[in-house]
């Protein structure tokens, strides 16, 4: 039998909720280092 399965159903669902959490948290930190490095190169929005 699979351990996972044993797991309440609100611990699984809250590993979800991590995962996508930090997820969402790792694609900003790449965005804004993008967006500093771009800007150091002096390319602005505006």
């Amino acid at each position: 039998m699979n351990p996972s399965s044993k797991q309440p159903w609100w611990r699984r669902l809250a590993w979800l909720v991590l995962i996508w959490v930090g997820s969402v948290a790792a694609l900003g930190l790449f965005a804004w280092l993008i967006r500093l490095f771009m800007m150091a190169a002096g390319m602005r929005s505006h």
